[in-house]
């Protein structure tokens, strides 16, 4: 199997993964992949749902799979992860194992500005959630999942991201 650019987007919820992605693989010509979407295209449900339905585990335990599935598969992409992903299951090893990972590290303020301004409601772990409660859930978030995420072989740091920076950045690591 050839070396194929698999990057893989990771981040809080409201970093900018998908609206970032879809940027970067307009910019490289590839497939950009959504991670939530393929679950739900799987499952025929939407992540709220499975979360309701099924439990954060079991949710955990799919996304895990579909994961593996993608990074397995003999294309290059750009796949925006969910927030989580890269903390359960060994997935950050995953990740790096079979892909470039990128961090998308975004000011807390800025993420809840977007996430006030966005479909919270879609997204599970912040449904029913005011601004103050929003912002302190996701400083618990970063507590919890920043580990992971400086694991990450690039990380990009600020409230706008270019995929000109992140090509230049790409670049550099596979001659390297």
């Amino acid at each position: 199997m050839s070396k194929l650019l698999k990057v893989v987007l990771v981040g809080l919820p409201g970093s900018g993964k998908t609206t970032f992605g879809r940027q970067l693989a307009k910019e490289l010509g590839f497939p950009f992949l959504d991670l939530d979407q393929l679950i739900e295209e799987r499952y025929q449900l939407q992540i709220s749902e499975i979360f309701s339905l099924h439990g954060e585990g079991k949710f955990r335990e799919w996304e895990t799979a579909v994961l593996q599935e993608t990074l397995n598969q003999d294309r290059a992409f750009i796949l925006a992860s969910g927030g989580g992903t890269p903390c359960f299951n060994d997935n950050m090893d995953l990740i790096n194992t079979h892909g470039v990972s990128v961090y998308l590290e975004v000011p807390l303020g800025s993420i809840s500005s977007r996430l006030q301004t966005s479909k919270v409601q879609q997204r599970p772990l912040f449904q029913g959630l005011d601004q103050g409660e929003i912002t302190l859930k996701l400083k618990s978030l970063l507590v919890s999942r920043e580990y992971f995420y400086n694991q990450s072989k690039i990380k990009l740091s600020g409230e706008d991201f270019s995929a000109e920076l992140l090509l230049t950045e790409l670049i550099s690591r596979l001659k390297s």
